[in-house]
């Protein structure tokens, strides 16, 4: 939808990346484009948006590491031309950043910022006044190039918000709000698919509060913190040394007497369950699975982006099935 001018350097980046096919690429007509860093928000908004928007993601897939992602022409150039952009922030997505310096006029969503999980931060409430945060919204500017944003690792915070249910209806809302101010012909029609996205995870929301009553307190494991939003609305403790999960999420050695720790923890019979985040699997993440394993404690695998052939309350609604039947 917009037209852009980009540097001579970046014509040239493109020119070399001839006509491989990447995100975005046709946006001179009057469609909106959004382009998300991530397949998990790329469907979120593709729920809102509907089917008359163009939207594209940057991370398709479990090959790919948001962390230590290097962008390329492609993304560059889909960038450009997106209408929305949208993050995770939190430090878990930095080639956005990237992307963005130099760009002007675009709409930036941050999930992180949007989640009200940040200390200081808190959520809205969109169902009982719907109204006023329409108002609310309409006076704030939305984040664009230049401006400060949760880019930056926060220390104590932990940046996987979308297996926070209340934090992606915060994100869904926000979509749809910056759509609606886009698009204000369609407004009604973004409107009334956020709702249904939201109905969506009212649904999984239920399903955890049942977990939480029949299983607070039950001792649970982590080989990287990508699930704890989940773990923790189902009830569960984590037990896991947190240097050990840190040091696998950041792919830094873990420390043998930590690693023994952690084996200790598993072995101990107070853990009911393990939740291992496949996309960080090394012979450290291996070693732990395999105590589990040995120790009869159900292992639950998760992933950092979404699945093939499904969506994202498809994805959480599976994630959901296979804590249920590990914890009975």
């Amino acid at each position: 939808m917009r037209s852009v001018v980009l540097p001579i350097t970046a014509i040239a980046a493109l020119a070399l990346a001839g006509c491989a096919a990447g995100p975005a690429q046709s946006a001179d007509d009057d469609t909106i484009t959004i382009v998300a860093s991530t397949d998990v928000y790329g469907d979120i908004a593709r729920a809102v948006a509907g089917d008359d928007i163009e939207v594209s993601s940057i991370i398709d897939g479990a090959a790919q590491d948001p962390h230590s992602y290097e962008a390329t022409a492609q993304d560059r150039l889909a960038v450009s031309r997106a209408d929305i952009v949208i993050e995770n922030g939190g430090g878990y997505d930095p080639f956005i950043d990237e992307l963005l310096e130099g760009v002007e006029g675009v709409e930036v969503i941050n999930a992180s910022e949007a989640s009200g999980l940040i200390e200081g931060t808190e959520p809205h409430d969109h169902h009982d006044d719907e109204a006023a945060a329409e108002e609310e919204h309409s006076e704030e500017p939305h984040a664009e190039e230049g401006e400060e944003h949760a880019h930056e690792h926060i220390e104590g915070f932990n940046e996987h918000v979308w297996y926070s249910f209340a934090a992606m209806d915060e994100l869904a809302h926000e979509i749809s709000h910056v759509l609606e101010e886009v698009d204000a012909a369609n407004a009604e029609a973004y409107h009334e698919r956020y709702e249904e996205f939201a109905a969506g995870l009212d649904g999984l929301t239920q399903r955890v509060e049942e977990l939480h009553t029949a299983h607070e307190g039950t001792g649970a494991a982590i080989t990287e913190p990508v699930p704890l939003y989940l773990l923790e609305a189902a009830g569960l403790e984590n037990l896991t040394p947190e240097q050990y999960s840190e040091a696998i999420e950041e792919g830094t050695d873990v420390a043998p007497a930590v690693l023994q720790e952690t084996l200790d923890v598993i072995a101990s019979g107070e853990v009911a369950v393990l939740a291992y985040n496949e996309q960080t699997a090394g012979p450290e993440t291996e070693r732990v699975r395999e105590a589990a394993e040995a120790a009869s404690v159900p292992v639950v695998d998760f992933t950092e982006t979404l699945p093939d052939d499904t969506d994202y309350i498809g994805w959480m609604s599976d994630n959901i099935d296979a804590l249920t039947e590990a914890l009975s």
